[in-house]
């Protein structure tokens, strides 16, 4: 076993930017790149390695071959490999939507629901998003500015700032805003139930479709009780800074702001590397690799690897 550097699949929803392919490196044929799944097992799009002698096997593949021994027994407990990390590129609005819990995505969808957290990578001075609603609402009245198209009144609308952190569970409305790029850490699951899209047409110029219904039965009516923005503990080392961004029974995710050399290790999880920015050299027990900006590596449970360099890094496990 050794870390896996992975390729990202694109999409190319028509919310999206260039700044994924102009900035960071991804490739693609289409002229937008709204997502990239830096690292996916998902069937809708999954990561493939890219180097040593896995090479060109998609991610799912060489994680069944590995077992537990790569993914480390916090994750084989799940189903099937748990997360689900983007970095996406909003040039435009997202639509107003919420995702489920497990157990109803389970009964209606045949997969785990989806619980998810932001980081503001970098946005426009203006930019805001929707992170649940601004005053308790019933659902009558949810449905009904759904259906005459007010709902964006009772939604909790907030100006986000670079380094801005959200935690998302399921069950919270929200949409990402215009000129944002967030690198988002989610449940392995693509389950969006979409609930106002602004009168927006899709690629083939029809309004696209919503799932009030649905939305109804799983949407938390309240304002979110959680902190958000420039939240998370910050802890000072020799290597640079650590901050916490989440922490939950699904992951814990860290952002790494490295300037030196820091040792990485987590003897019962894999470990998500997505560099934000910068460079570095990682070095394990039989080699080591290059990593820049947009790059991620899945570094095997019960591995202890050494990062050098000065770097932005996202740090993810569960």
């Amino acid at each position: 076993m050794y870390p896996l550097l992975l390729n990202a699949p694109i999409k190319d929803f028509l919310w999206g930017g260039t700044r994924l392919l102009d900035e960071y490196g991804f490739k693609s044929d289409c002229e937008k790149a709204a997502e990239a799944w830096v690292l996916s097992c998902h069937k809708n799009g999954e990561s493939i390695v890219k180097n040593g002698e896995e090479a060109g096997k998609p991610l799912s593949e060489v994680l069944e071959k590995w077992g537990e021994k790569g993914i480390g027994r916090n994750a084989a407990v799940f189903p099937y490999f748990p997360l689900l990390i983007k970095l996406i590129d909003a040039k435009d609005r997202l639509s107003i939507q919420v995702h489920p819990d497990d157990e109803y995505a389970l009964r209606h969808e045949g997969e785990y629901g989806k619980t998810e957290m932001w980081y503001v990578v970098d946005c426009d001075e203006d930019a805001k998003l929707v992170y649940g609603f601004n005053r308790n609402i019933r659902r009558d009245e949810f449905e009904r500015r759904i259906r005459d198209n007010t709902l964006t009144s009772v939604c909790n609308v907030v100006p986000v700032k670079k380094g801005d952190v959200f935690f998302i569970e399921a069950g919270t409305l929200h949409a990402i805003g215009k000129g944002i790029l967030i690198a988002e850490i989610q449940q392995n699951s693509n389950t969006t139930y979409r609930v106002s899209d602004y009168g927006r047409l899709g690629a083939d110029g029809k309004p696209r479709p919503l799932h009030i219904e649905k939305a109804l039965d799983v949407t938390n009516t309240t304002p979110p009780t959680r902190e958000y923005g420039d939240v998370g503990e910050l802890t000072l080392y020799p290597f640079g800074m650590v901050r916490s961004l989440a922490k939950c029974h699904l992951f814990t995710t860290d952002l790494l702001d490295l300037n030196g050399t820091a040792g990485l290790y987590e003897k019962n999880s894999f470990i998500s590397l997505l560099v934000l920015d910068g460079n570095a050299d990682l070095s394990y027990p039989l080699g080591h690799m290059k990593v820049k900006k947009g790059d991620s590596v899945l570094i095997p449970a019960n591995m202890r690897v050494i990062l050098s360099g000065t770097a932005q890094v996202i740090c993810t496990h569960v």
